[in-house]
């Protein structure tokens, strides 16, 4: 069990850092050589009959992989002390979550906007989703980098953290490992649907208590920015999270919606073809660049309000782990 404290100490300095440092752009990143893997190997097995086969063997690949390189430096820096191992954990999380880059793309939309320049803004949010963004007008550029925030709140910072409490840094990059095979091959298009079910699949799964957990704290630990209560918020995210395609992404979706007063989702448009999605959340107010602003504000409580949560589960179960151990010693 004294892993556990570890991990937490770990995975908290892991959000210091990030916070602090972020992702330094002078030295490589894993997720970067994680990214260049999965293209390497997808142009190698993505091809020929029985593509949900090769597409699991290929996740298992990239797993396999992620998780040995990680793996190796924490079991020798733990070796050397404990201490060293807790450092070496909290380096390696950091780069599993991007809370600060969440933020910094945010501001990269919102500081044109802000300044009138909406083709500029059009172009920055062109870089963080995957929708047509050239001719969007400023409340759908708006809509388009909330909706990111809310929900990368989970995919990018607080499920790798929910990984890292029950596995350290190689559960945690594994995590991530998952999560970027599904945002390169996980598509429902000719050339991945049967390849990236695999990568798609898993991803699901392993965000599910993540995803709900982190919609759940948004509402308890962030004040209502409209004059709905948190009752009616909470109404919505039960009512509204399942809406979304996705099985997990409406719930960050749903909440930030319930907690702005605005409402995310509508037709969105992926090179020329219109996907039309539910409308998630009770607009009773007009959706502005402020609204970018408090869903940031939004995803930093929510991080440090998971962090705590994580703290409490530990010390739930290091305490059910004590009395274990003293009801043995007695026995």
């Amino acid at each position: 069990m004294s892993f556990v404290m570890y991990h937490l100490i770990a995975l908290s300095l892991a959000v210091v850092i990030d916070r602090i440092i972020g992702d330094p752009r002078n030295i490589p990143h894993p997720v970067v050589g994680i990214g260049k893997m999965i293209s390497f190997f997808e142009c190698k097995l993505n091809g020929g009959g029985k593509k949900r086969v090769t597409g699991f063997f290929f996740l298992l690949i990239i797993i396999s992989i992620v998780v040995i390189i990680t793996v190796v430096p924490v079991i020798l820096a733990y070796f050397i002390h404990p201490w060293i191992g807790v450092i070496i954990e909290a380096i390696i999380i950091s780069f599993a979550i991007a809370q600060r880059s969440l933020k910094e793309a945010a501001e990269e939309v919102l500081n044109p906007l802000e300044e009138g320049n909406i083709q500029q803004a059009r172009l920055k949010l062109s870089y963080i989703v995957g929708r047509d963004t050239e001719n969007l007008p400023e409340t759908e550029i708006i809509r388009g980098t909330v909706e990111t925030v809310a929900e990368n709140t989970s995919d990018g910072v607080t499920a790798p953290l929910f990984f890292a409490l029950i596995g350290g840094a190689p559960l945690a990059m594994l995590y991530r490992a998952v999560n970027t095979c599904d945002s390169m091959v996980g598509y429902k298009n000719e050339k991945y649907i049967d390849f990236g079910w695999a990568s798609a699949k898993f991803d699901d799964v392993l965000n599910f208590i993540p995803s709900r957990l982190t919609g759940i704290l948004m509402i308890l630990f962030n004040r209502t920015f409209s004059n709905q209560r948190k009752w009616t918020c909470f109404q919505i995210l039960w009512t509204d999270a399942k809406k979304h395609p996705s099985p997990n992404s409406g719930w960050g979706e749903a909440a930030v919606a319930s907690l702005l007063g605005i409402q995310l989702g509508g037709q969105n448009q992926y090179k020329g073809i219109i996907s039309n999605r539910a409308k998630m959340g009770i607009s009773t107010m007009p959706i502005s660049s402020l609204h970018i602003k408090q869903a940031i504000q939004i995803m930093h409580n929510t991080v440090i309000s998971f962090v705590f949560t994580l703290w409490l589960i530990g010390g739930i179960l290091l305490w059910f782990y004590l009395i274990m151990v003293q009801t043995h010693n007695i026995l």
